[in-house]
Order: structure tokens, then sequence, then C-alpha cells
């Protein structure tokens, strides 16, 4: 799913006008009449009170049409206007003079700097928030500040009209207690970047994507620089395999890391590599971990550092499709050299993770040697040594961007909503969950990615695939272990289904009839 900018939402709504013949108000009408609908087949006319808050610009405007449709349907809806500026939209207007024609319980005005204790909120009420929208570029003054956080304390549900008002959709919002922190959000045609940035993602629980009839056109042929990936994006990479294909086929995968006492990173991103798909695999570690590796791993092949405890010389008679690196594989300086001096010589591609990454942060000239298209893996403290501290979410990602730029390599930022990040476009993950933040679930990402490239998948499809499979399976898993007793081989265990998981159909749900007509 596309995730689009301010800029390109404005462009789609004036195009979508313009090519259906309608206006900017029967575009509003659509919206509004969109969430009316949501709220209608949820609530079937319950006689909770709702509050809903209207800006005075276009966002607002979506919040009087909703209002109206509530009014007309019979619901206990109080509108009122939270009156900053003297600026108000067009469209806002038309819908301003509209709902006083349906209902005598005219909108509330509520007057910049004026006292609004006299406003009742209770806990089992209803607050839609539709005050700024997209389009604010400022922080809210001290007075809309105290009313948001007089609902916040309230307790009330809160559904968010399109963003929760005092979000920005391209910087960091300055101060908390200046946004509305919504139970859930109503996103028109599109989720916004911020819902999956750990800083603004907070201030949604929960959000919904709803169709409001952008032109299909504009959808499909605008080109983002955010997608959000599901399965509906990862299912058109999947490669089938053919009936007399053989282990040659699917490429061979050599992982190189360990040291003493860190021997099982290697096993965790073998198996992986196994798990996804690898034709081959082969573990080139310190003596020390040879016999539980071929113990616990038989499907495995081994190789061995001359040294007993780290790497020292990195030296195989193979020719691997894939080398995953990085893993247990501790810094020392002996470690460091024989690093180097791989990467020196090296023309395979590569997935790096763990302490290759902070080799190639402690000496960082050694990023020139990478070969273009490389997979780097960083969990945040890692990626902060390669690119530098940041100073919020949106820093972030312009920083990692320019890195992946200026290195050519493929970057990807491990967390809740993992985003990977090649150039300027940024494709950011919808499975995973809190159990994955558990020891060795990075090592199994690094097979995983490593494992595709093998079977044939360019680095940047087998990078979203791998994120993909990685969070669809730790997702399975939870259903047995839960978020405390998830560990990295049950994500192993549970590669299979999430591959399975790809081509099953999701439940339709059922049609509800009582929906406001749609222009």
């Amino acid at each position: 799913m596309k995730i689009f900018s301010k800029e390109q939402i404005y462009e789609g709504d004036r195009l979508t006008a313009e090519r259906q013949n309608i206006t900017s108000t029967d575009l509003m009408e659509r919206a509004g009449t969109q969430i009316f609908n949501w709220i209608h087949m949820r609530m079937q006319g319950a006689q909770v009170p709702i509050h809903v808050f209207c800006g005075i610009g276009n966002n607002g405007g979506d919040g009087l049409v909703l209002a109206r449709h509530l009014s007309t349907h019979g619901y206990n809806v109080i509108t009122y206007i939270v009156n900053c500026s003297d600026k108000r939209s067009k469209d806002f207007l038309i819908n301003y003079d509209r709902i006083k024609t349906v209902t005598k319980d005219w909108p509330k005005m509520l007057s910049c700097g004026g006292d609004f204790s006299e406003i009742v909120i209770e806990e089992r009420d209803i607050i839609v928030d539709a005050v700024f929208g997209i389009g604010l570029n400022r922080p809210p003054n001290d007075w809309t500040q105290e009313l948001f956080q007089k609902w916040r304390a309230s307790k009330a549900f809160t559904l968010a009209v399109d963003i929760p008002s005092g979000v920005y959709t391209d910087r960091a919002v300055e101060d908390e207690n200046a946004v509305v922190h919504a139970n859930y959000t109503i996103s028109f045609q599109s989720p916004k970047l911020v819902f999956f940035l750990p800083e603004t993602a907070k201030f949604t629980q929960q959000w919904e994507v709803l169709d409001i009839g952008i032109d299909r056109q504009y959808l499909m042929q605008t080109e983002t620089l955010a997608e959000l990936i599901s399965k509906f994006e990862v299912l058109p990479l999947y490669k089938p395999r053919q009936k007399f294909s053989h282990k040659g086929d699917f490429g061979h995968v050599l992982i190189i890391g360990g040291s003493y006492g860190k021997i099982g990173a290697v096993n965790l991103a073998s198996r992986a590599a196994l798990g996804a798909g690898a034709g081959l695999v082969t573990a080139f570690i310190p003596k020390c971990g040879y016999h539980s590796m071929q113990a616990s791993l038989p499907e495995a092949m081994v190789i061995t550092d001359t040294h007993e405890e780290i790497i020292t010389n990195i030296n195989f008679d193979i020719e691997p499709t894939v080398i995953g690196i990085g893993v247990g594989l501790g810094t020392a300086d002996d470690t460091l050299k024989a690093f180097e001096t791989f990467l020196k010589s090296n023309k395979v591609p590569l997935v790096i993770d763990a302490d290759g990454l902070n080799l190639l942060a402690k000496k960082k000239t050694l990023l020139k040697l990478l070969p273009e298209m490389s997979v780097l893996t960083p969990h945040p403290r890692e990626l902060e040594r390669l690119i530098g501290k940041w100073s919020d979410d949106f820093d972030k990602l312009e920083k990692t961007k320019a890195f992946s730029k200026k290195h050519k390599v493929i970057v990807v930022i491990k967390g809740a909503n993992t985003i990977t990040v090649f150039g300027d476009k940024l494709y950011v993950n919808s499975t995973g969950n809190p159990g994955m933040a558990t020891a060795g679930s990075g090592d199994v990402l690094t097979g995983i990615i490593s494992g595709l490239i093998a079977q044939g998948y360019d680095a940047l499809a087998a990078t979203i695939f791998g994120v993909y499979l990685h969070g669809r399976a730790a997702d399975i898993s939870l259903e047995d272990f839960g978020y405390q007793s998830l560990i990295a081989s049950h994500i192993i265990e549970t590669l299979g289904e999430a591959y399975i998981d790809l081509f099953s159909q999701p439940e339709q749900p059922e049609a509800e009839e009582g929906e406001a007509q749609k222009e």
C-alpha cells in the first residue's frame, strides 16, 4: 500500500475533483459520509454521547459532514467549533451552513482563549477529533493544548479524523501535550508515515484506511517515497519451485560468524537460511564451535578457522551464492583485520549484521569495500554507530537515506514496523510483534534474507520479503507462546507456516445495512 505525502494527497484531491467532475465540497461530503458509515456500522444507533470537535479548515468540514449525518440518524451528537482564527475554508463554511438546516442544536462556538469548563465529557462518551488534519504547520496555541488535555483527562474514546490533531505528516512533534492521543484514527485513502515511527505512532493506538474514491489512475501511477508492505505486496515477489528443481538451483549460503560462547548466533542464522529455502548452507566459525554446530544442525556444513575462539582468517574453498556475516563475530583486533582482508577480495553479495556492522563502524573506511546492494541490518544502537546520532525519527530516516545513497547499500532499520531503506525509498513492514524483542531474532533475519538471495531473489526483494516473513512467522508463533515466551527458534519453526499463509484467503466481512448514501 502506498503511503502518500501531504503534497501528493492534496494533488490527488485536486485531480479527483477535476477528473470526476465534482467539487471539493462533494469530495468532503464523500469523506465525512464514509466516517459516518464506519461509526454507524459499529454503534447501530446506540445513544452514547458523541462530541464532535471541528476546526475551521477542511478537517473541520469533514467533522461537520459527520456530525450532520449523526444528527439525521438520531444519534446523541454535540458539535463544537474550535474557533482560533478568522481563516475559514470555503468547504467548512458550506458545511457549517448545511448542518444548521438539519438540527436545532447548532454547533457550539468555542472562542480561542475562552472558557470551556462547561463542556462535560464522561469516560463512557466518544470524542471525534476533526480539528487540524494534515495541513498543520505550527504547534497549537496554549488554549487548544488545554482542550486536548481536557479530552485526555476524560479518558473518553477518541477517534481522530485522518490524523490526530497536533501531529505533522513530515516532521517531529515539539510538545507531546499539544497532540491528541487518539484511540483510533480513520485515515483517508492512505496511511500516514507517522503511524509507523516510534515517536509519533504512540499518538494513535490503532488506525484504519477508508476509501473515499480518489482517482484510481492517480493512485496507481503516482510513485511514493514510502510503501507499507503487507501480504499483497510480497506475494508477487514469491518464486514458485519447479517439479524437477534440485538443491543446486536454490543457492549456497555461507554464514560467517561466531566466537567463544556465541556459536548459537551462527546456528540460528544457518537454520533460518535453510528454513527460508536455501539449497545449501555452510557455517564458517572458530574451532571451538565445530562439534556443537555439527551436532545441533546436521543439515549444515561447517568450516572452521584455525583459531580456537575467534575468527582470524576467513579462508574457504567453496563458491557461495551469498554470504551472511557478523552474527556472534566479536570485534577483536585480529577479527577486524580478517574482516578487512575478506572485504578486499570478496565479490559475493553480502548480508551484514551485528558485529559485522560494529566492525564497519569501528573502521568506516571499510564501507568503501562493500559490494553494491549489500544488505545491512542494524538495530538502533548499531545504526547510530554507522550514521551518527539523530535528533528525531525524521532526522534518522534522512541520515539513513543519505548513508544508503552514498554507499549504494540497503539498510534495514529494525524495530516495530521495521523499515527497509534503499536510496530515497522506504518500505515499512506490517508484520511482527513485541515478542521479537528477544536474543537471536536478528540472527534469524540475517539467515532468512541470505536464504532468499541464494534462491535468486534480488537483494532488495529478498530484504523486503525476508523482513515480512520474519515478522509473519513471529506473529504465527505468538498464538502458542505469547510475547514473553517467544524465542528466536520459534520464528524459524513457523517460517513454513508463514510461506503457506501467503496463499490463504482472508475472511470476507458480511455486508452491513443502514449506510448513509454515498455521493
